[in-house]
């Protein structure tokens, strides 16, 4: 994730970074503009009286409907990553608090249990993020004599083996240490909502707009601005060139900027920060048991 200050208006519009879309739609709007000088100068030269002088209306008024569609389109991806950076704070909150409870149950000189629920914690963080991308984490995981590379690396749904074992380590404590069943339902609560995170994330990640509607939204774009230079080259003449370009860089933008940020887990520029956030979790949790 790209961070800034976004109160300095001159450097934004000034600069041009890799994920920019002027970037990416720039051969597109060159391309785009070339045609519409074309059209124009057919227009200008050989259709002045055989067309008639009002085709813009029909632009004027569909590009009103268009950009209605648009903006439910990007408020709806926009609604996905707001939805999936909420659930990676409370990942947060909830890793914190599960430490901390781990750290008023285990006394200072049990190393060895600080020490695991320390690793267990931080690595379904790390792996939670990875299984979202589509990775397999064992690179970044820390591993031990019961928590071994091996069992990781068989089990299908990583995420869950982390949660797994966690949970039968707070179990297995409990029991060691005659706590009451009732009190394990306080750990137990946080442990779940790992799970529950990881499930809205799987929601997000494995469901995107529907195909048609994705279809359809392309479809009008092209639409749009294909016809642009056939109802503008008449009424404003070479003009027309700079404002199909610029209406195709509105339009087109909006749709790229949704289909990057309505899967937020990757790591393109405009993804969440998941990176931090595990690593965030990882020192949080280590301070809570080891300071």
């Amino acid at each position: 994730m790209v961070t800034y200050n976004p109160k300095d208006w001159i450097k934004l519009i000034l600069h041009f970074h890799k994920s920019d879309t002027m970037r990416i739609l720039f051969p597109a709007m060159f391309l785009l503009g070339g045609i519409t000088f074309l059209v124009s100068y057919v227009e200008q030269h050989y259709l002045r009286n055989l067309l008639p002088p009002n085709l813009s209306v029909f632009h004027q008024i569909s590009g009103f409907i268009i950009s209605l569609v648009l903006v439910f389109r990007i408020n709806s991806a926009y609604d996905r990553w707001w939805e999936g950076r909420k659930l990676w704070g409370s990942l947060i909150n909830n890793s914190r608090n599960l430490a901390l409870k781990l750290n008023a149950l285990f006394p200072r000189e049990d190393v060895y249990s600080r020490k695991k629920a320390q690793l267990l914690i931080s690595n379904y963080a790390l792996c939670l993020k990875e299984h979202l991308r589509g990775n397999s984490a064992e690179q970044i995981l820390q591993f031990d004599e019961s928590f071994t590379r091996e069992a990781y690396l068989n089990a299908e749904h990583k995420p869950n083996f982390i949660a797994r074992e966690l949970t039968a380590f707070v179990m297995e404590q409990f029991s060691s240490r005659n706590q009451h069943a009732v009190d394990y339902l306080v750990y137990n609560q946080n442990i779940n909502e790992l799970t529950d995170i990881c499930g809205a994330c799987e929601r997000i990640r494995s469901t995107p707009i529907p195909y048609s509607y994705s279809i359809f939204i392309k479809k009008i774009i092209f639409i749009y601005v294909i016809t642009m230079p056939f109802t503008f080259g008449l009424s404003v003449g070479y003009w027309s060139i700079f404002i199909v370009m610029l209406m195709f860089y509105a339009f087109a933008s909006m749709e790229l900027i949704s289909e990057e940020i309505e899967d937020p887990f990757g790591a393109d520029d405009n993804d969440l920060p998941t990176d931090d956030i595990a690593e965030k979790i990882k020192i949080n949790t280590n301070e809570i048991l080891f300071s």
